[in-house]
């Protein structure tokens, strides 16, 4: 039988009464009952008979939410409470602000503009804003902070996601997260264990690998998680990232081809996060969905020994009668044994016990108001932190040519050019920076005109003259978004023969702001002024603005290396 004092210690440090809650819980469930809280399924907030089906034929364990209105966000998290039997977990990707889940949320800066202010606090506010805003309608758990480290500019995925190259910085500005958002009472999920960062490719597409050493492991990420798990994180996520080394010391026994990325790979959720750094709370895999979990193992077996290995909660699913199914079978194969099925409920329970989900649905105030939560997201308090921090984050990587400030009488004429994404998956990019931005710049008095590529083929293309005699400044504004699916995130230059590149720096003062990635540089080696603003919101673009015009001083300070190890970049 599986050991129910775990929920009376750290993290979840439950009283009697809680924890036999959780045992006459356990004890009153049937088998399906038991395997759909082993789920948190996706819900995007527009099928109300689906978040119904999610409770009555899958008794799911929770659900994550994607971006949507907040009417959507307050309604699904209330018929979804309404209609469980056990309270729902109900979690987001707040990493950044309430806009993890909310339209209307605040962003108060991804995580590398938190590093970019040097101050840790600011990973404090962040979390503060997110589990207000978050838990205003109905929200309970952050699938953050995001604490791997950035070894590797050429990673595809992680981008402003990460708070620093400094393992110290992260692990500070992580500690401050953890502690802000549980303080508030929303659960934490410190990700993606044993660490992104290292690998330049993409677990969405393949399984990726934290090449470390075991030393330089625990150094690193195995000090972070250390101070956080010490300080009472309540879950981990684990992600399809092998970590040969430590996979290898653990089991000698395992050739290299059986080496499996974390969440099907016992010797490192057993082992390394439980035995070594002593992590008592939750584990729940990081999506599903990726092929980064099904390449290695086919899905049918690994749907249940992600469970059998170690983690508690198993996210997403690619078809959930069929994956409930493959749990079920694993169950009735012997893959998920009985004893780990009920350690994996004890601590799914615990989790919501710790939080008091079952007293808040027994008196109601589990239901949130959506005229309460319209106070409190997106409140003035909260967008006055996004200022602050924006504000405090903005980085003048580059001025060699002491461009800045720029003044609208000595260089009024101004070339703009707009580099953004196409629109992806879940709505991002493909936005007009360059309307936006021309509309900005004109109110300060510069006359702004937006670059059109020439119609000529290589030796009949616009004269350079028009350009050189034309204009006084070119600026670059980009929001080149690193996502899910792209591997890579690079410049590309307009036809014919890059038009649009910056062939002129030598003739017209060249400006160029990241609204975005920081690694631009690699692509624009020679350009002599270069900011990095973070985020393309109003907050940074309004900040960017003040600073250009030297109405406020530049203070952040790159928590990368933007330059990106080149030696042309800094010319």
């Amino acid at each position: 039988m599986a050991d129910y004092d775990i929920i009376r210690k750290s993290p979840f440090s439950l009283s009697e009464e809680q924890a036999q809650w959780v045992k006459n819980t356990i004890e009153g469930m049937s088998l399906d009952e038991k395997i759909g809280q082993l789920f948190v399924a996706r819900n995007s907030g527009d099928d109300e008979a689906y978040t119904i089906a999610l409770n009555e034929k899958y008794h799911v364990g929770g659900w994550m939410g994607r971006q949507m209105p907040m009417k959507n966000a307050v309604a699904m998290t209330n018929l979804a409470q309404k209609t469980a039997k056990i309270p729902l977990l109900i979690a987001a990707n707040f990493e950044a602000g309430g806009d993890g889940l909310i339209a209307e949320g605040t962003n108060v800066g991804p995580n590398l503009q938190i590093g970019a202010t040097q101050d840790p606090a600011y990973a404090g506010k962040q979390a503060y804003v997110c589990a207000r805003e978050g838990m205003a309608v109905g929200a309970n758990y952050a699938f953050a902070p995001v604490v791997d480290i950035n070894y590797n500019f050429r990673n595809p995925i992680m981008g402003t996601r990460l708070y620093s190259e400094d393992c110290n910085f992260v692990a500070e500005a992580g500690l401050a997260y953890v502690q802000e958002a549980q303080k508030q009472g929303m659960a934490v999920s410190i990700k993606h264990f044993p660490g992104d960062g290292v690998d330049e490719r993409d677990q969405h597409l393949v399984t990726t690998i934290n090449s470390l050493s075991c030393e330089d492991w625990d150094k690193s990420y195995g000090m972070v998680y250390k101070k956080l798990i010490d300080a009472g994180a309540l879950t981990v996520m684990c992600g399809h990232i092998m970590q040969p080394a430590y996979s290898q010391k653990l089991n000698p026994d395992l050739k290299p081809e059986e080496i499996m990325p974390a969440t099907l790979a016992p010797e490192l959720l057993q082992g390394l996060l439980r035995r070594n750094l002593k992590f008592n709370g939750l584990i729940i895999t990081d999506a599903t969905t990726m092929n980064g979990m099904t390449i290695p193992m086919s899905r049918k077996k690994a749907v249940p020994y992600t469970i059998a290995a170690g983690c508690d909660m198993f996210l997403f699913t690619k078809n959930m009668d069929e994956d409930f199914e493959y749990m079920k079978q694993g169950y009735r194969d012997g893959i998920l044994t009985a004893e780990r099925l009920e350690e994996a409920l004890i601590r799914i329970l615990g989790l919501k016990a710790a939080l008091k989900l079952p007293e808040a649905k027994a008196d109601g105030s589990i239901y949130r108001d959506l005229e309460e939560a319209r106070k409190i997201v997106g409140c003035e308090e909260h967008k006055e932190i996004e200022r602050e921090c924006s504000d405090k984050a903005v980085t003048l990587v580059k001025n060699l040519e002491n461009l800045i400030p720029i003044d609208p009488v000595k260089k009024r004429r101004v070339l703009l050019h707009g580099l953004t994404t196409e629109k992806g998956y879940f709505g991002d990019g493909g936005m007009d920076l360059e309307g936006q931005f021309k509309q900005e710049l004109e109110k300060e008095g510069f006359a702004v005109t937006i670059y059109e590529p020439g119609k000529g083929m290589e030796g009949m293309v616009t004269p350079c003259s028009k350009t050189i005699d034309n204009y006084d400044l070119i600026i670059y504004v980009a929001d080149l978004q690193t996502k899910s699916n792209q591997t890579t995130v690079r410049i590309e230059w307009k036809a014919p023969m890059g038009g649009d590149a910056p062939s002129f720096i030598q003739d017209v003062p060249t400006l160029f702001i990241s609204f975005a990635n920081p690694y631009h540089l690699q692509d624009v080696p020679r350009v002599k002024t270069f900011i990095n603003a973070y985020k393309w919101k109003e907050a940074n673009i309004r900040a960017v603005i003040d600073k250009l015009l030297g109405r406020s001083d530049f203070r952040g300070v790159s928590p990368v290396d933007a330059f990106c190890g080149m030696w042309d970049t800094r010319l």
